[in-house]
């Protein structure tokens, strides 16, 4: 059983939400540690949602907790479906087990058993049964309690899918094999609920692969299809004596008694078998070619086929690597042949499709293949971003699903820089807190002063996640006051309280004839002007991000107010060249955008927040 063959990690120390026993020190003798890795149960079957101080609830009311640890995904920390609860003494961990076995946790029941180290032991099949046929109805608890007249049981199983509907086996592991063999003389045979079950002794799967091999070298059934339909068993059995002799000769019938084109024609004889396959297939018979192989299981088909089709699908991609263009915004109205049309000037195009739902309307993206990879690249270069129609088309190379998900994913650990170690699922992502922001209580840590010059915020008035507080200046009455888009102002790329060559003094210290160059000046500030290279280069390092934070940061939330902050933290990780490009690209920055928002929305709205 695969969670029996889990390895059980250090456990980790009891949350310190929940209230705990003291632990033994560091010093404690080695009896103690040898007791309480005897009391260590494994929890499995849990819901993905259950946490340490959930067990801890649960199992402390039975006796003294030493720790509990939930094991997660190293990476995504996502729990893993099972848990290690250690006691201080064997008793409790007993009564746990007598007590708490297949409780339900989050509306699912556990499965508890003493947690083994040994691997060797774990992986051992001796005292394992398996048993097959079983009724939908019965449950772990069921099979459970059919089979502990028998034996101590380890643990014990029926084996369900996704949706948790039983697939009609299972296994009981016990303590001894002579309880086992006990289990298979009473059982085998015998009716569960009304059905005949098997009992057999659990074998591995490197054996079975291995007795399957040797069934395959060895056969002697033969399967034959493309019959006409006239054929009947007494003619088919004619067909196959001549090569040696038949033990058993089977064709399928409809409901009405018509051959359904098919049989199996069993040989007493290896080479008699593997001669009719060699002679027969492909022969004709009755105006038929038939088709003759050795007779597989089904689940030995549906693997070969897999395999086919993996290699045939393989071979395509490796044949049109480079060549396949993924192509989106682009309107509603384009169908394959204006899509064809459109890309056809930059090479000989094999395929070009636009993606539709079940009632036939587009998805708004499409895929290009042309011939060779030079003609797509070039595609690439002229096509990407150029309006068709009323909006720019996005085009970049086609990705296939696994190589998409990897690549989020991948992004998604630059831009947290690592899982966290506690036990979220995942940690918060890089936030840009826009100018002059100030932290909420228990928000994120707060962010660098701003660097613009001009009058503070008035107090006590601060913004809301998700807005861009613009900086308040002082406005000469009879003015109105200006409130520019960009906090980036100015001719050269500087900011809105500089100047040329320093920073602007404030107008409530000067005169009145350097108020009215003020005010002359004014009306230049009120237009945003895009951050240049030069400007950033003659930035000081530490203050190039604040720089293209605040250049960024508009551009962002005029395409997604409530996430512009979270985007533009994540942004800000890549570098200040890219940053730029995002600037002045709205094609690229969109796609970036894009990308950003299906990694938040891929973490869930718990861990978005």
């Amino acid at each position: 059983m695969s969670e029996a063959s889990s390895p059980a990690p250090a456990a980790a120390p009891v949350p310190a939400a929940a209230p705990t026993s003291a632990e033994a020190p560091a010093s404690a003798p080695a009896a103690t540690e040898s007791a309480i890795s005897n009391a260590s149960l494994y929890v499995g079957e849990l819901d993905p949602s259950v946490t340490e101080a959930i067990l801890f609830e649960l199992f402390n009311m039975v006796g003294p907790v030493a720790s509990i640890r939930v094991c997660r995904d190293a990476i995504t920390r996502r729990s893993l479906g099972y848990a290690y609860v250690n006691f201080h003494n064997r008793a409790d961990g007993e009564r746990a087990l007598d007590m708490l076995n297949y409780t339900l946790i989050k509306d699912k029941e556990c499965r508890i058993m003493w947690s083994q180290r040994d691997p060797a032991l774990r992986r051992s099949s001796k005292g394992n049964v398996f048993i097959k046929n079983l009724d939908a109805t019965i449950d772990n608890k069921a099979l459970h309690d059919t089979f502990a007249a028998f034996g101590d049981i380890l643990s014990c199983k029926v084996v369900t899918d996704q949706q948790g509907v039983s697939r009609g086996f299972g296994f009981v592991h016990y303590e001894t094999e002579e309880a086992a063999l006990q289990a298979i003389k009473n059982v085998n045979g015998m009716l569960l609920n009304d059905t005949k079950v098997f009992v057999g002794l659990h074998i591995s799967r490197a054996e079975r692969e291995a007795h399957m091999e040797e069934a395959r070298a060895n056969f002697t059934n033969v399967y034959v299809k493309d019959l006409d339909a006239d054929v009947d068993a007494d003619e088919l059995k004619a067909l196959f004596e001549k090569y040696g002799e038949i033990t058993s000769v089977y064709m399928p019938a409809h409901d009405d008694g018509t051959p359904r084109g098919f049989g199996f024609i069993n040989f007493a004889d290896h080479e008699a078998a593997r001669t009719a396959v060699k002679e027969l297939h492909e022969s004709e018979f009755k105006g038929k070619k038939l088709y003759v192989s050795r007779a597989q299981k089904k689940t030995e088909r549906e693997k070969e086929l897999r395999v086919q089709y993996e290699q045939t699908k393989m071979e395509k991609l490796s044949k049109f690597q480079g060549g396949n263009l993924y192509i989106k915004n682009f309107d509603e109205t384009m169908d394959d042949d204006m899509l064809r049309q459109e890309f056809a000037p930059y090479g000989t195009i094999t395929s070009a499709r636009v993606m539709r739902d079940d009632k036939g309307a587009s998805l708004g993206f499409g895929f290009v293949c042309y011939s060779a990879p030079a003609e797509a690249t070039t595609a690439i270069a002229e096509m990407n971003g150029r309006m068709v129609g009323k909006k720019p088309l996005y085009v970049v190379l086609a990705q296939r699903r696994d190589q998409r998900r990897q690549q989020i994913e991948a992004t998604k650990r630059q831009w947290q820089g690592g899982a966290p170690m506690g036990p979220h699922v995942y940690g918060p992502p890089p936030m840009y807190y826009p100018p002059g922001y100030v932290q909420q209580r228990g928000a994120y840590p707060a962010p660098r002063p701003v660097r613009w010059q001009g009058a503070q915020p008035v107090p006590g008035q601060y913004p809301m996640p998700g807005q861009y507080p613009v900086p308040q200046y002082p406005v000469p009455a009879g003015q109105r006051p200006m409130r520019p888009r960009n906090p980036r102002q100015g001719s050269r790329g500087g900011y809105a309280g500089r100047g040329r060559g320093g920073y602007r003094s404030n107008p409530r210290t000067q005169g009145p004839g350097q108020q009215e160059t003020t005010q002359a000046e004014a009306p230049i500030e009120s237009e945003p002007a895009s951050l240049t290279a030069a400007a950033l280069a003659a930035a000081p390092e530490e203050e190039r991000k604040q720089m293209l934070g605040e250049a960024l940061y508009p551009l962002i939330e005029a395409r997604t107010p409530d996430m512009a902050g979270k985007i533009t933290g994540m942004l800000l990780e890549m570098e200040d060249d890219d940053l730029l490009l995002l600037i002045d690209d709205s094609v690229q920055r969109d796609a970036k955008i894009d990308e950003a928002l299906e990694v938040l929305n891929s973490q869930g709205p718990a861990d978005a927040e």
